[in-house]
């Protein structure tokens, strides 16, 4: 895809976009968290994207707007599932057994896995050294953020927490450069829709195999978590985020990945008393300055 001009009004508002994802993104894990209380994760991230998905295509249907059709299905299928099913479903299931904060700071992870994506795709950029040591530093990060709980018997639960952000981000990094590369003129909000709706069907048919359904509970609290997911987290960010990721390069829109963590992690300090030792602020400065390296080179 050809690189649009810095000045171009559609770069502009792929920024605008970018920060929205910065900021909003960096407070679902704090809201993920909170609705765990009483909600099912399978079932809490399908109502999510369900919930979502249908409330952005009654929107789009009623101002007449062009939706994808059923030739677009199966790609938008495929993103749905490897971004919301897996690439979330996956977060919020580790949030059971992993502070918010944590889980943000290894989903930071992201930008490693997509250098990896990149490079297996058509006309891969060159893996510099400076990039090679920005992974290597970065993974030592992430390293000292579980070493706690590698040697540990109760950190079983916190290394498969761990474990699962970083298939969250194999699927995130898949289905970005893959949604990337598509080729398509439809409407970016209409296609999130059609995503949400079946990455959010994925997760349900998981959830209900996997005996979700009877536990399924709200509250005040939790209702309003879930609601800022669906509103903020999925129909204002998500649709940012495809925004954004039509216009500017990969490793440009993947960096919205080092805001998040600094967000949750203050955010699960104040809001939830989650621990914020020394060996966390070290381990995420480490992982920080690794994933700077690999953006610089």
């Amino acid at each position: 895809m050809a690189s649009l001009p810095a000045n171009d009004p559609a770069v502009r508002r792929a920024y605008a976009a970018w920060i929205v994802v910065c900021l909003v993104w960096g407070t679902t894990y704090l809201a993920i968290r909170i609705a765990l209380e009483t909600v099912p994760p399978m079932l809490m991230a399908a109502i999510r994207w369900i919930v979502a998905g249908t409330l952005l295509l009654g929107f789009l249907t009623l101002r007449g707007a062009t939706l994808p059709g059923p030739r677009s299905w199966p790609a938008l299928a495929l993103i749905g599932i490897l971004m919301t099913s897996l690439g979330n479903g996956a977060v919020v299931w580790a949030e059971q057994s992993i502070p918010s904060g944590l889980a943000a700071l290894l989903v930071a992870a992201v930008p490693f896995w997509m250098v990896g994506v990149e490079r297996l795709m058509p006309g891969p950029e060159p893996v510099t050294p400076q990039r090679v040591l920005g992974l290597v530093v970065g993974f030592i990060g992430i390293v000292l953020l579980v070493w706690p709980e590698l040697t540990h018997p109760a950190g079983t639960g916190v290394l498969a927490g761990a474990a699962a952000t970083q298939l969250a981000c194999v699927g995130w990094a898949i289905g970005s450069s893959y949604s990337r590369r598509r080729k398509s003129d439809e409407n970016v909000i209409a296609s999130a829709a059609v995503q949400m709706l079946f990455g959010g069907g994925a997760l349900l048919a998981v959830g209900l195999l996997g005996g979700e359904w009877s536990s399924l509970a709200f509250n005040v609290r939790t209702a309003s978590a879930v609601t800022y997911l669906v509103l903020a987290g999925s129909i204002a960010a998500f649709s940012a985020y495809l925004y954004a990721l039509k216009h500017l390069p990969v490793s440009t829109v993947s960096l919205y990945a080092y805001v998040n963590p600094v967000i949750a992690v203050v955010l699960g300090t104040l809001t939830l008393g989650e621990p914020f030792s020394p060996r966390l602020a070290v381990a995420g400065a480490v992982v920080l300055a690794g994933m700077m390296l690999v953006r610089r080179s």
